[in-house]
C-alpha cells in the first residue's frame, strides 16, 4: 500500500519513490519531476549518442564517385561515365569525384585513377563507389573482394551498375557474401592443385626448385687473380654475386 501524502512514512520516500507509486501530482507539485523519455528528448541511447548518423543510399543526398577504365587509347570511357552520371541524377545523388583510367589493362591491379580513388576514399571524400561493371573495377574476385573488404571498413558503399548490385541493400549484401565464398573456394583449389602437382613432381623423381648452374671454381679463381671483382665476375658467369662468392668459397675448402 502507498502511504498517505503528508505522512511521516510519505514524507521519507524519495522523491523517484514517490514517482514509482504514483505520488507525484505533476511537474508543478512535484520538486523531482519525472525525467522525459530519451526517444522524445532526441538523445540517442547506448553507445551511438555521439556517432553520426550513417545516410543511407535509398535516401538522402550522398557524395558519389565514379569509376570508369578502357584497355586501349583507341577506346574512350563515354559511353560508361555517360550512364553512370544518368543513374546518379536519378538517384538523387552528388557526383562528387570522376576517375577514369586511358589504356590501363584490366589485369593490373594497380592503375593511376584507381589508386587516386582509395586514396580518396581513405581520407572520406565520398560516401559510395559507382562502377559501370565488375571487370571495368577489378581483374579478379580476390581483387574485387579485398577492395569491397576495404570500403566497407570505411563505410563506404559499393555500387555495380551492369550487375545491379548494391552493398546497401540486403541483396547486395548477400552477393557480397556469395563473392566472399566463391574466392575462398578459388583460393582452395588453387593451393590444392599446386600441391598435388608437386606431389606428382617428386614422385616422378623430378628435382623441385630453380635448377643449379655449373661453376667452376678455378675459373672463378683465375679471375679473381686478375684482380676481377665479385660482381664483374657474376656479370660475367650470369649468376649473382653471392653464388659466385660461395663456388670460389668451395675451392678453398
Amino acid at each position: 500500500m502507498p502511504p498517505e501524502p503528508g505522512s511521516q512514512r510519505y514524507e521519507a520516500l524519495r522523491p523517484m519513490a514517490r514517482l514509482r507509486y504514483g505520488l507525484c501530482g505533476g511537474l508543478s507539485r512535484c520538486a523531482h519531476p519525472a525525467p522525459r523519455k530519451l526517444e522524445q528528448s532526441g538523445v540517442c541511447r547506448g553507445p551511438q549518442t555521439h556517432k553520426k548518423a550513417k545516410t543511407s543510399l535509398r535516401g538522402g543526398k550522398l557524395r558519389v564517385s565514379i569509376y570508369s577504365r578502357v584497355s586501349t587509347m583507341g577506346q574512350d570511357t563515354d559511353v560508361q561515365t555517360t550512364e553512370l552520371r544518368e543513374y546518379c541524377k536519378r538517384r538523387g545523388w552528388d557526383l562528387v569525384h570522376e576517375y577514369s583510367d586511358q589504356g590501363v589493362s584490366g589485369a593490373k591491379e594497380s592503375r593511376p585513377e584507381l589508386n587516386r580513388l582509395i586514396a580518396d576514399a581513405h581520407k572520406r571524400r565520398f560516401d559510395a563507389v559507382v562502377v559501370w561493371r565488375f571487370d571495368r573495377f577489378a581483374r579478379s574476385v580476390s581483387h574485387l573482394l579485398r577492395a569491397l573488404e576495404e570500403f566497407r571498413s570505411l563505410g563506404i558503399e559499393f555500387v555495380s551498375l551492369s550487375e545491379a548490385v548494391d552493398t546497401s541493400t540486403p541483396t547486395g549484401k548477400m552477393v557480397f557474401t556469395v563473392l566472399g565464398a566463391v574466392a575462398e573456394l578459388e583460393r582452395s583449389l588453387i593451393t590444392e592443385r599446386v600441391r598435388a602437382g608437386l606431389r606428382n613432381a617428386r614422385a616422378k623423381g623430378k628435382k623441385l626448385g630453380r635448377p643449379r648452374k655449373a661453376l667452376d671454381p678455378k675459373q672463378i679463381a683465375r679471375l679473381r687473380g686478375e684482380g676481377a671483382s665479385w660482381r664483374a665476375i657474376a656479370r660475367n658467369l650470369g649468376v649473382s654475386s653471392t653464388t659466385v662468392y660461395y663456388a670460389g668459397q668451395s675451392r678453398r675448402l
